[in-house]
């Protein structure tokens, strides 16, 4: 079974701005919580690779990620594909920024993602989905206040 997760935010902040700080893979940990995220090479762009530690302490797990499409446009508009590829957690993902006028974008977030366990898994998913999808919707919330004070002069609430 595979889940959908989808999150949408308006920022009050340049495209190209709310871009880099999207894909600041190290810096995502500044919005994603109990997450810390390493480059595993330098490369941006396709076949570029990080892992992200999701956890409290030593209690978590890697979730390893390739960089599969990456697309920049000239008035701002950026998407980026992932795949993750962790043992733990698998599936594709898409950050993608659209601006709206000089000043706002809107920033989406999806995820599909393979639910392990089979019918038990597909059970505890249902029950869970509703959390997961606010919890993303939070996530990007939180990504937008920090992407604005960054745009207004500060390093990111």
């Amino acid at each position: 079974m595979q889940a959908l997760v989808r999150a949408e935010a308006r920022v009050e902040a340049p495209a190209h701005v709310v871009w880099g700080y999207v894909t600041d893979w190290p810096r995502q940990g500044e919005w994603m919580p109990l997450t810390r995220v390493e480059r595993v090479d330098a490369a941006d762009g396709i076949g570029g690779r990080f892992r992200a530690w999701t956890g409290l302490g030593p209690v978590g797990f890697w979730d390893t990620i390739t960089i599969t499409a990456w697309e920049e446009d000239e008035d701002g508009a950026a998407r980026c594909e992932i795949m993750h590829t962790g043992s733990v957690v698998h599936g594709d993902a898409e950050f993608s920024v659209v601006p709206e006028g000089p000043t706002a974008c809107r920033v989406g977030l999806w995820e599909h993602l393979d639910v392990p366990f089979g019918r038990v898994g597909a059970l505890v998913w249902r029950l869970v989905e509703p959390l997961v999808q606010r919890g993303a919707q939070r996530v990007l919330a939180r990504m937008s206040r920090r992407a604005e004070a960054m745009a207004a002069g500060g390093r990111g609430a």
